[in-house]
């Protein structure tokens, strides 16, 4: 067992420093992971994805608090935004996390599959949006419902989904980054609480769960991501990032074939 906490160190290690320096919650690094380890200690497997995805989205409430200070100190995080889409985000993310349930562990590792390597492709093809007028009061909650869902989903901070939304509103690079950060608090919120509640109701799952969440995995996890995320979002006003975006990319690629592999 001291293994795998090692493991689950590391895991936050990598979550935090990603989180703190692109302005997501850690969830594309944590999700992959946690699935390899839950499978090799033979969790059940029916709920191997479910159980990575709930402790992720929980461990990115303590990473994403981390991450937004960080970013807070430096004036990076726009917060009229954050409270604009924070209600769509909310019932977005619930609504993902009660759908999630609903689906199979084979459905939700072919679907993270394939949003890995969409966020890896934007990556290497350093896809920038087009900046575009402001959006409405509609949009916005919209856009929150959407990327709430679907982050509830995958069990990320959204960052990959806010970050282009923030800058077709004209918000700049830094700020993009720091508010995604805040914005991955209420993602984080509502998918945990909506995992460990759905997750309540399924049996056989291993001791020391919350529902859908793993709690020596959650604790581990959040205590190396906490203490890392503001090294991240130092590097992330201090460095250029476009060689650590395709590095990112490769990551998720490899973590891509490797879940695909499990698959057959």
């Amino acid at each position: 067992m001291l293994m795998y906490w090692f493991y689950y160190g590391l895991t936050g290690v990598l979550a935090g420093i990603f989180a703190g320096l692109f302005g997501v919650g850690g969830g594309l690094i944590v999700v992959p992971i946690l699935t390899v380890l839950f499978t090799a200690q033979q969790m059940p497997e029916a709920h191997v994805l479910h159980l990575a995805i709930g402790t992720s989205l929980a461990s990115i409430l303590f990473t994403s608090l981390s991450s937004m200070h960080a970013h807070h100190r430096r004036g990076a995080v726009e917060w009229l935004i954050v409270r604009k889409i924070s209600i769509g985000i909310l019932a977005g993310a619930f609504l993902g996390s009660w759908l999630a349930a609903q689906l199979s562990t084979r459905f939700l590792k072919i679907f993270f599959v394939v949003f890995l390597f969409y966020v890896a492709a934007r990556l290497l093809l350093d896809v920038k949006p087009s900046p575009g007028k402001p959006y409405s009061a509609a949009g916005i909650f919209g856009a929150g419902s959407l990327i709430g869902a679907v982050s509830s989903l995958v069990g990320i901070g959204g960052g990959t989904m806010s970050v282009p939304f923030l800058l077709r509103c004209n918000v700049s690079m830094h700020n993009a980054i720091g508010t995604s950060a805040a914005i991955g608090f209420p993602i984080a919120l509502a998918g945990a609480v909506g995992y460990a509640i759905q997750g309540s109701k399924a049996s056989g799952l291993p001791v020391n769960t919350l529902g859908f969440i793993y709690l020596p995995a959650l604790l581990v996890v959040s205590l190396a991501s906490i203490t890392t995320a503001p090294l991240g979002a130092k590097f992330a006003h201090n460095l250029p990032v476009v060689m650590l975006k395709k590095v990112f990319a490769g990551l998720l690629v490899i973590m891509g074939i490797k879940m695909m592999a499990g698959l057959f």
